[in-house]
């Protein structure tokens, strides 16, 4: 019996699949809306602190890409923010990729 797995959104949406470290960034910042996270807090948060101290700049980047140029604003010296405009797409985002994530799950258990 040939089973299929769910249709991966990863190709259009680099924040499925292997972008767990963008997901917890768009995450921390979404649970901070409305106020300015520096970078240890937002490593702290989204649980990369061990890694680069550059890397929370790099995932924003692709963040960035998805959600549009005036989505995360910096705010220099001090960190970043969730625009205001940009709070509905990002939850969406993180909604879809979460339904993704449950998708596959699905399968898994299907095909034990």
């Amino acid at each position: 019996m040939n089973r299929t797995a769910p249709v991966s959104i990863s190709r259009r949406n680099p924040l499925a699949g292997g972008g767990r470290q963008e997901r917890a960034v768009l995450s921390a910042l979404v649970e901070c809306q409305g106020r300015v996270v520096g970078r240890r807090e937002l490593a702290r948060r989204a649980g990369i602190a061990e890694l680069s101290e550059r890397r929370c700049d790099s995932l924003l980047v692709t963040i960035r890409r998805q959600l549009g140029p005036t989505s995360i604003i910096t705010v220099r010296r001090r960190g970043w923010m969730l625009a205001e405009h940009a709070i509905d797409a990002a939850t969406a985002l993180l909604a879809e990729v979460n339904d993704v994530d449950d998708d596959f799950e699905d399968f898994g258990e299907r095909a034990s």
